[in-house]
């Protein structure tokens, strides 16, 4: 069966709307998310229990609870795959997979619901339904993979800056956790997830945790290599009685080192990454300004003969 011109319009409209949904999830999950987590620490705390008490009673959650995994292995590492993303709420784990089993079944209720308006068939559209959802239970785990890479490149470009302020504020006579303030007062405006995870370590710094605890849980919600090292740096300072100040001012040069090389490295990648784009894009339009006239005269030879 040929589709008509309204079936392709309709079914472009589809796709068209679900890619404007995703990328407004994307866009949704940068500088507003950061925004609305510092937002959280000056709300009252009557107006944060509401939201969260409003938020559990939402219908995804309570369909994600349904087919959330028994494993508690496998409910820890989807919860560890939320804190990575930047989700703190207490039912992001829920209602990631409520949405990811909304993405799935929705495709084939449009695939039925095309169907029953006859606009086509009934294989096409089990499977459009199909093929659709299969995407859909793709796409939430790239929004999550796409989070956590770029709360970590984020953090990668912010984490060197924050160290020199801390060092600066620990020799000025501030203690950890006032340095840690003020390096979220002053990183505010440049780094502000910084300022948001930095502000969450001297809360539970404050609260009772141990330095180290507080800033090894810090690096577990971003998977990052250099934040596991600064955690352990700073922990065997404070438990062999070494200068903190001089342990991160060194590990912030060794940081500054690091992002050096990881810049020359990409640096020496762009070539590479170079030949695609101009091997499909460059090359195909040279090619035809050089041979398209030669072409053109060899079949005007070949027409004569």
């Amino acid at each position: 069966m040929i589709l008509t011109d309204v079936q392709l319009i309709l079914l472009g409209v589809i796709a068209v709307g679900s890619l404007l949904a995703i990328v407004a999830m994307l866009s949704r999950s940068g500088d507003a998310a950061v925004s609305d987590r510092m937002a959280e620490f000056t709300r009252p705390k009557s107006t944060r229990a509401q939201r969260e008490q409003k938020a559990s009673k939402a219908a995804l959650p309570k369909i994600g609870k349904l087919i959330m995994p028994d494993e508690e292995s496998r409910q820890e590492k989807l919860s560890s795959r939320m804190l990575q993303a930047g989700l703190y709420q207490r039912n992001s784990s829920a209602f990631y997979m409520g949405v990811k089993f909304l993405l799935m079944v929705m495709p084939l209720g449009v695939g039925i619901l095309l169907f029953v308006s006859g606009m086509l068939p009934l294989y096409q559209g089990i499977l459009f339904g199909v093929v659709v959802g299969l995407l859909g239970t793709v796409l939430p785990a790239a929004w999550l993979n796409h989070l956590k890479s770029k709360r970590q490149q984020n953090i990668r470009r912010a984490l060197p800056d924050a160290l020199d302020v801390t060092v600066v504020c620990l020799e000025g006579g501030l203690s950890l956790p006032a340095a840690l303030d003020r390096v979220a007062a002053e990183l505010k405006g440049a780094h502000p997830l910084l300022a948001s995870e930095m502000e969450i370590v001297r809360r539970e710094i404050q609260l009772g945790r141990t330095t180290g605890e507080a800033l090894r849980e810090f690096a577990e919600r971003f998977d990052v290599e250099e934040l596991r090292s600064m955690a352990s740096v700073i922990t065997q300072a404070e438990k062999f009685g070494a200068s903190i100040v001089k342990a991160m001012r060194v590990h912030a040069d060794s940081m500054r080192i690091r992002r050096y090389q990881y810049a020359e490295a990409m640096a020496q990648k762009a070539p590479v990454k170079l030949i695609f784009p101009t091997v499909l894009c460059i090359f195909p339009a040279l090619y035809i300004v050089l041979m398209g006239p030669a072409g053109v005269r060899l079949k005007q030879m070949l027409d004569n003969m």
